[in-house]
């Protein structure tokens, strides 16, 4: 199975868009600055994460997340809560 998953910096407005078959282990390196990407915005939580069968389904959930759409949807629905 494939993760697709959101993560929110504690420290600062920023988002991150991500696709792993190790979920733990992907977000224990980002949080321990591992990811030269993520690094200087860690540490963070987990948003959401979704499960995918194939590498192709979970790539196009990721693209999609990481345009101009995913993202508004991202901040409009997690501004909510």
């Amino acid at each position: 199975m494939f993760t697709v998953y959101v993560l929110k910096s504690i420290n600062a407005d920023w988002y991150y868009v991500g696709m792993t078959t190790d979920f733990e282990r992907r977000l224990s390196d980002h949080n321990r600055g591992y990811n030269l990407s993520t690094k200087a915005k860690a540490p963070f939580v987990v948003l959401f994460t979704e499960l995918y069968p194939t590498a192709t389904e979970a790539r196009n959930r990721e693209k999609f997340l990481k345009n101009a759409s995913g993202k508004r949807f991202i901040k409009d629905y997690f501004n909510k809560i």
